[in-house]
C-alpha cells in the first residue's frame, strides 16, 4: 500500500489501513518517545497515546511537508505533555541553574561509543537536561520553542542545554578513564 492510501484508509477508520501506518512509523517514533521517559512501558505509553491522537487528528493533515514530520511533532508533544504530567506528580522540577558542573570537553571521548550506549547515557541525565538535549540537538526546536513548551525561560533552555553536553562529557570522560585503566591492568 502506498502512504496517500493508508493516509485514505486511515481518515475512513480503515483498520488495516490504521495498522498499517502504525508498522510503516511505529518503530521510528518509538525511538522518539524512549528518548524523553526512562522506561520502556512509559515510551510504549506515550506511543500509544500518539497515535491515538494521530488517528483522530489524521483528518486535519493538510498534506503539506512530510507526513513524517507531522507524525513526529504529534509524538514530540505527547512526550512533552508525559514530562509534564510527571513534574506535576512528583511535584518537583530540578532547577538546572542550580545545579553546577565545572568540566572539560572531549569530543573524541563520544566517537569511541556505539549509539545504544549513547542513548543509556542520554537516559541517565536528569530529567531537564534530557528533554532541552533531545528538543534542541535531536528535533531541532529553538529556545524560544523549548521555553514555551516546558515553561521555562529561553535563558534556562539554553543553560540546561550547555550542562546536559558537560554532564555527557563527564559521563564520557569517566567513561574513558575506566576503560584506559582496565586495559592497563590487563
Amino acid at each position: 500500500m502506498e502512504l496517500e492510501e493508508i493516509i485514505k484508509g486511515c481518515i475512513k477508520n480503515n483498520a488495516s489501513s490504521q495498522k498499517a501506518l502504525y508498522a510503516m512509523f511505529a518503530r521510528k517514533m518509538m525511538g522518539i518517545c524512549y528518548r524523553y521517559v526512562k522506561s520502556r512501558e512509559a515510551a510504549e505509553d506515550v506511543l500509544q497515546e500518539a497515535f491515538i491522537d494521530i488517528f483522530a487528528k489524521i483528518k486535519s493533515y493538510r498534506g503539506e511537508g512530510s507526513f513524517e514530520g507531522w507524525i513526529r511533532r504529534i509524538t514530540v508533544g505527547h512526550a512533552i505533555a508525559n514530562f509534564r504530567k510527571e513534574i506535576k506528580q512528583n511535584n518537583h522540577f530540578v532547577d538546572i541553574d542550580e545545579v553546577e558542573h565545572s568540566l572539560h570537553s572531549y569530543n573524541q571521548i563520544i566517537e569511541s561509543i556505539s549509539a545504544g550506549e549513547l542513548v543509556e547515557l542520554i537516559n541517565s541525565l536528569p530529567d531537564g537536561f534530557r528533554i532541552v538535549l533531545n528538543l534542541y540537538s535531536i528535533e531541532g526546536y529553538s529556545h524560544k520553542e523549548i521555553g514555551e513548551m516546558l515553561k521555562i525561560t529561553e535563558s534556562s533552555s539554553r543553560s540546561q542545554l550547555t550542562r546536559a553536553k558537560k554532564a555527557l562529557e563527564k559521563v564520557l570522560r569517566n567513561n574513558a578513564t575506566l576503560a584506559i585503566h582496565e586495559q592497563r591492568s590487563i
